[in-house]
């Protein structure tokens, strides 16, 4: 081996061409490096001014401004002829609204008599309080005749003033609370009689054109049936499409299209499954507009594509080793995919069913094409009933004049994005759980 001088190893070493190359390429690595965490910064920057603007906007919406008023269930008011033995509907027909507004003049100190400031009170308290007085005598009829502290919600106006979002230093002119009611607002404050409580309305109520008495319930039940409908169908069959096109189809120019074909409907924009639901769901089956039922439907084929493209995933990534043990020891080919291949892909295929379902809760294009903008006040009983769902719900909010809709839009937002995080925490929890690794 012939012996290299000691100087030349020193030039190869020190080549500057060689020295500028390498230093390039560090200089190549950082700012890429400097590049992906600036981007990764202006993403996270985004997403915190989104998240920080819904919840200043919404939280609020989870409050509501009520009056406490002892409110005298008068019978000459309610049932002035005595009636209500005989014909229940008495009780419904009643003016509760004058009950409340009597209750209002005595804990405000004006005198019965003084036109002029008794219709300065209207607008003050919600309409709503004639369903909310009338439902309390219909439980309980026996209230009649006598008093009872009721906490009546104040107008959205006044919610909205109450909380601070009108300003008031404004000409009265300009704004949608008088000066009086501001004072009397002040008054009740004082006393403790008007305060803000924890909005369960919000959670409960259907639609409405007040805003204190618009809330979610309805929303939140056709969204659960849709849900449910989702899972029910789109889980087997997707699941079962999957097993076939990986383990037992075989591999030929059919195939080949029918999965171009999942894939391209996995990219297929929402609105058109909405256009397909009505055109095959509502006008050639006759099925019924506004319907949870037919809102499943359509999610389900929208969804069909994720879950049958991850699960096709999650069963490909087990190693074909494990099909080859379970063959050689002499199981059957159904025996290999459903005690061997099936268990090990349940963490993908969980995850796929959570991300689909997750999408398909967030979906409103769809749902509006099948008339599920429909305006709701009752619960819908069974899934055929007429339901809307949460998306739609924030969609008809937002175009809705009243500042308060705003801040009830916010709200269900906020509600949305939880249920979202957790269906998508639980697909991570669950992965990580069932996950094996080889």
């Amino acid at each position: 081996m012939t012996d290299i001088p000691m100087n030349t190893m020193v030039r190869v070493a020190a080549h500057p061409r060689r020295d500028i190359g390498l230093k390039a390429r560090y200089a190549a690595e950082r700012r890429f490096r400097i590049y992906g965490m600036l981007a990764i910064s202006v993403g996270l920057a985004f997403l915190a001014i989104m998240l920080i603007t819904i919840v200043t906007k919404g939280y609020t919406a989870f409050w509501q401004t009520t009056v406490s008023l002892p409110i005298s269930f008068d019978e000459k008011v309610i049932d002035p002829s005595n009636k209500r033995a005989t014909d229940p509907t008495v009780l419904i027909k009643a003016n509760y609204p004058k009950l409340a507004e009597k209750a209002l003049i005595a804990k405000l100190g004006i005198n019965p008599d003084d036109k002029p400031s008794i219709l300065k009170l209207k607008g003050f308290l919600s309409e709503g309080a004639r369903v909310q007085l009338r439902n309390i005598v219909a439980a309980d009829p026996s209230v009649i005749g006598t008093t009872r502290d009721v906490n009546i919600l104040a107008a959205a106006n006044l919610d909205s003033a109450f909380k601070g979002q009108i300003d008031l230093g404004v000409e009265e002119a300009r704004r949608k609370v008088s000066d009086q009611q501001i004072a009397w607002m002040n008054k009740l404050r004082a006393d403790g009689a008007m305060a803000e409580h924890f909005n369960t309305g919000l959670f409960s109520y259907g639609a409405s054109s007040r805003p204190e008495t618009s809330g979610m319930g309805v929303a939140i039940i056709g969204s659960f049936y849709m849900m449910v409908i989702v899972l029910l169908l789109a889980l087997p069959i997707g699941v079962a499409a999957s097993i076939y096109l990986e383990e037992f189809a075989k591999k030929n120019r059919f195939t080949d299209l029918i999965e171009v074909n999942i894939n391209n409907l996995a990219a297929v924009p929402s609105i058109v499954f909405g256009l397909l639901g009505l055109a095959v769901f509502i006008n050639f089956l006759g099925m019924p507009r506004s319907a949870a039922f037919v809102g499943g439907l359509v999610l389900t084929l929208m969804t069909l594509p994720t879950i049958i493209i991850a699960t096709r995933a999650a069963l490909a990534a087990v190693p074909p080793s494990i099909r080859a043990a379970a063959l050689g020891l002499g199981a059957s080919k159904m025996q290999m995919v459903f005690q061997h291949i099936l268990p090990l892909a349940a963490p993908g295929i969980l995850t796929g069913t959570i991300i689909g379902l997750a999408r398909a809760l967030g979906e409103t294009a769809p749902l509006l094409l099948i008339g599920m903008v429909a305006f709701v006040a009752d619960y819908p009983k069974t899934p055929f009933d007429p339901a809307t769902a949460l998306p739609v719900q924030i969609y008809m909010w937002a175009n809705e004049a009243e500042r308060a809709f705003v801040e009830r839009m916010s709200g269900a937002i906020i509600i949305l994005l939880v249920f979202l995080m957790a269906m998508n925490i639980t697909a991570i929890v669950l992965r990580r759980r069932f996950e094996r690794r080889w």
